[in-house]
């Protein structure tokens, strides 16, 4: 623990890549969970543009499902200490696989959304987006009060590309990143998985958090078999000390 504190405390671009591990502890169903209702469908079954075509129902149903989820949960202690570290100047950007906004409301501020946010609906023609403070009741199906057309979830759907600008800006943290904190993420969902390779590449070290192996543990400088909320609070706590912030 001493070693990473000081690589963290050392660290001049200290980014992190959280994925829905970071999220499990708020009792946010991981993407690929068993849960009630939607236990019978694998997600690529829903989360894409040909089942919204087909059923734009039953999918609609499913994200305002997950949506209702997400909103009525509370940040947990991997968020507010990611949110602490960014207080204390450490980490300088937060890219997050999640589509929750609990990084958000745990007062995280530099934030990249690589896969969007459930907190967005969008329309399916025009440029029209918004935030929502609660789920859609469905049915009826949601339309754009723009232009009449169907609205959907602001996701990244399986099958689309990330956005330009978005993909761009995590591209640049990676580049700029000495030190990159991979929390809660199974590391196979591409391009996010390719993120810390890119770190490791130009000499930056991986610290990787996650209870299981991944692809990325045999790369990793420091790999953690540990959940996110209990790591994350072990390694802030010294830092405070180091930095002589909060209470000793």
């Amino acid at each position: 623990m001493e070693e990473i504190v000081k690589v963290v405390v050392d660290s001049e671009h200290l980014i992190a890549l959280t994925g829905a591990g970071v999220s499990a502890e708020s009792g946010i169903p991981t993407f690929r969970g068993k849960d009630g209702l939607w236990n019978r469908y694998r997600p690529e079954e829903l989360a894409n543009p040909q089942a919204f075509a087909a059923d734009p129902e039953k999918v609609w149903k499913w994200y305002a499902w997950r949506m209702e989820k997400v909103f009525s949960a509370e940040p947990n202690r991997a968020h507010h200490a990611f949110a602490e570290l960014e207080r204390m100047g450490i980490l300088k950007c937060l890219i997050t696989q999640n589509v929750d906004d609990l990084h958000e409301r745990a007062g995280s501020r530099n934030i990249i959304h690589l896969h969007g946010s459930l907190r967005v609906v969008r329309c399916t023609s025009c440029e029209n987006s918004f935030e929502v403070e609660e789920p859609p009741r469905i049915p009826p199906l949601p339309r754009c009060d723009k232009c009449g057309s169907l609205l959907r979830p602001g996701v990244v759907w399986f099958g689309e590309m990330l956005p330009h600008d978005v993909l761009d800006r995590a591209m640049r943290e990676v580049e700029k990143a000495d030190v990159i904190i991979v929390a809660g993420t199974s590391a196979v969902v591409q391009p996010a998985a390719s993120l810390p390779l890119i770190v490791k590449r130009r000499g930056g070290v991986i610290i990787e958090i996650n209870p299981d192996e991944t692809p990325l543990t045999a790369v990793a400088d420091y790999s953690l078999r540990i959940n996110a909320g209990e790591m994350m609070e072990k390694l802030v706590e010294p830092i405070r000390k180091v930095l002589s912030l909060g209470t000793p």
